[in-house]
């Protein structure tokens, strides 16, 4: 292992400890893998954590990168909002996640992050997420009227609805899904080994 590996290595493990220690029950857990650090977090305490990380003088994660919706179905809070901070000054990557389910609204982080806005906006949009005291919570990347949230993991590949141009209205209309059969009869086969293709050159190879 390298210098800096271990250099890495060891910041990390002093950067759990002090979370852990300063923070107590706001953190259900503290994992470290691939050279970052993941925290789970508890749902009400969002704030009080991304506060600690950005203004804490050891920890200095002054910046969010990213904020993430994962779907897990199956479970009964079916989501995971996670946030991706980066410290400048330590040149640091931590990841906080928090969990909630399709009736529970999370904290909004706006206030301690601005630029949260439109991340929230997009997990509102994508994952149906809600984020209380949000200044402006509304659809950002689908358009208007849409149904349902995309990336749940039980969307409807094809979506509920279809778009078009109608010459005869002369308007953009929005129809119900309508899927011909033959368009249906789906080939899930591997193009690299399903199919027989002879490329030029294959000749020569059998013949050896």
């Amino acid at each position: 292992m390298s210098q800096d590996a271990i250099k890495d290595t060891t910041m990390m493990d002093d950067f759990k400890a002090h979370i852990e220690t300063q923070l107590a029950d706001a953190v259900n857990s503290a994992e470290i893998a691939f050279g970052e650090l993941t925290l789970n977090a508890r749902r009400a305490e969002i704030l009080n954590v991304l506060t600690f990380l950005r203004d804490d003088p050891i920890c200095r994660f002054t910046q969010l990168t990213d904020i993430a919706g994962v779907d897990y179905p199956a479970r009964e809070r079916r989501f995971e909002v996670v946030y991706h901070l980066l410290s400048m000054e330590h040149n640091a990557r931590i990841r906080v996640k928090i969990t909630t389910d399709e009736a529970t609204a999370v904290n909004s982080c706006a206030p301690v992050f601005p630029n949260a806005d439109w991340y929230e906006r997009e997990a509102f949009d994508m994952y149906g997420v809600a984020f209380d005291n949000h200044p402006d919570l509304r659809r950002i990347l689908t358009d208007y009227g849409f149904e349902g949230y995309p990336l749940r993991k039980d969307f409807p590949l094809s979506g509920f609805v279809e778009v078009r141009y109608d010459e005869v209205r002369k308007a953009v209309v929005y129809e119900p899904v309508n899927l011909p059969q033959e368009y249906r009869s789906f080939d899930f086969l591997n193009p690299w080994e399903g199919g027989k293709y002879e490329l030029p050159g294959d000749e020569k190879a059998e013949a050896e």
